[in-house]
């Protein structure tokens, strides 16, 4: 007889409490097989693909592309025994024929489908009481082998319906959908051209290039523009109130000449060693960051609130701030005190590049201890960063400059970039912020210097 099993949303990253449904890549009846992905996922740090456990067939998807759904609530229900004895017949109107017309979810468009699954064995279940059955499997164990499906929510009809903020849920497939949101178009706002009214890729693209020529949006008032708080946003802002309100910030700031380091770096481009690598002047800041952690450890401390210690880390899980499609997350290299300059830079490329992509995997965005945003990528000089949580400072690199420098009682024209140091007071005194600062001042400017430390 069938063998139901239902998945629920795992951890896939520590302390996760939810994530975002992006994509599914199986339909109801659908044959899968073991580590097949079965659907993409964006968690508050990164998007992910998940894998099937078990072989078997699709019968029930429980959500849909763009839900929010918290860790442990069934997304989906697999036959893993499609081809066994046949259950006892269900009474006539519960079963579901074989060739069942069904309607697919709202985005997947509105002509109806053919499911290719056999029938639907067991008694019949009442739409709502199935909706709250899901609710009771919120933690369960993964699997029901009782031989009967377990409740499920119905799928949605195609047509739209009322959404949250009050307007209707576009008609849209998952991969426009994601597409929408990478280029930061609200699909409530735009009039499908495609079939029933799905709005396509081109429908997108065209609002994206020429926002001014789309649709009055049908949730928005006085030229207002309401999106969801949450994924990558909504961890971005509870990680930073919690640490505005929980760490004493204290900022101090530094301006030096890193002529010297840049003069080094044109060298280094030319050495065997270095040829085949993008040698950034972040790597040289890292670097500095890595060696002047060692007089100050301070900085690389973090305070246990419920412990009541202050707990000081022999390694560097260093962070590196990076703006994404999805916003700003910070994924860290790894023992980056045991690394060269050249290792670094590598590290440094390889990490930004799958950011940029989105691809950066949850576990690489966590257990940080310190970290550098790079803001002058942007041409900014400066700011006032606020530390992540678990951590005790953070350090802004600025934009390097051509400016105008005394140098041996003389004006030249040199290389020039301000350094931001914001720090935890609790556990960094202003004397040991200042020398932390201080040292990785004089490692930029005198790069030579890194022969004392």
């Amino acid at each position: 007889m069938p063998q139901y099993k239902s998945f629920p949303l795992p951890d896939t990253a520590e302390g996760l409490t939810e994530a975002e449904i992006l994509s599914w890549h199986v339909q109801p009846g659908d044959e899968v097989t073991v580590n097949q992905i079965i659907v993409e996922i964006e968690t508050a740090k990164a998007a992910v693909e998940l894998p099937c456990p078990w072989a078997g067939v699709v019968t029930e998807l429980h959500v849909r592309p763009g839900d929010t759904v918290t860790v442990g609530t069934p997304i989906l229900t697999i036959d893993t025994d499609p081809g066994g004895a046949a259950a006892p017949a269900p009474a006539p109107a519960a079963a579901a024929p074989a060739e069942e017309e069904m309607k697919p979810l709202v985005g997947y468009g509105s002509k109806t489908v053919t499911a290719k699954r056999r029938a639907r064995k067991g008694p019949a279940v009442p739409a709502e009481p199935a909706a709250a059955a899901v609710q009771e499997q919120v933690g369960q164990a993964f699997t029901s082998t009782n031989g009967s499906a377990p409740a499920a929510v119905r799928p949605a009809p195609a047509q739209p319906e009322p959404a949250a903020a009050g307007g209707y849920v576009p008609l849209a497939k998952p991969p426009v959908r994601k597409l929408a949101k990478d280029l930061g178009v609200d699909l409530r706002s735009l009039t499908g051209t495609g079939a029933d009214g799905v709005i396509t890729r081109e429908d997108v693209q065209q609002a994206a290039s020429a926002p001014e020529q789309a649709a009055a949006p049908v949730a928005t008032r006085g030229g207002e523009r309401r999106v969801p708080i949450k994924g990558v946003r909504k961890m971005t802002a509870q990680a930073m109130v919690s640490s505005a309100f929980t760490a004493p910030h204290v900022t101090e700031f530094l301006t030096v000449d890193v002529t010297p380091m840049m003069e080094l770096r044109a060298r280094l481009k030319n050495h065997r060693e270095f040829r085949d690598v993008r040698l950034t002047p972040l790597a040289f800041c890292a670097r500095a960051v890595t060696m002047a952690i060692k007089r100050t450890p301070e900085v690389n401390a973090a305070w246990d609130e419920a412990a009541q210690e202050i707990v000081y880390k022999d390694y560097v899980h260093l962070g590196i701030a990076a703006a994404t499609p999805r916003g700003l997350i910070v994924p860290k290299v790894r023992d980056a005190e045991r690394m060269s300059l050249r290792e670094l830079a590598v590290a440094l490329d390889e990490l930004t590049t799958t950011a940029r992509e989105g691809k950066t995997p949850p576990g690489d965005m966590v257990n940080g201890t310190f970290t550098i945003t790079n803001v002058g990528v942007f041409g900014v000089d400066t700011g006032t960063p606020i530390i992540n949580p678990g951590e005790s400072a953070i350090l802004a690199f600025g934009a390097i400059r051509d400016m105008p420098w005394v140098v041996d009682g003389d004006i030249k024209v040199r290389k020039v970039c301000q350094l931001a140091l914001s720090f935890d007071h609790r556990l960094v005194d202003g004397q040991q912020g200042s020398e932390f600062l201080a040292d990785v001042g004089a490692l930029l400017a005198d790069p030579g210097m890194a022969m004392t430390f």
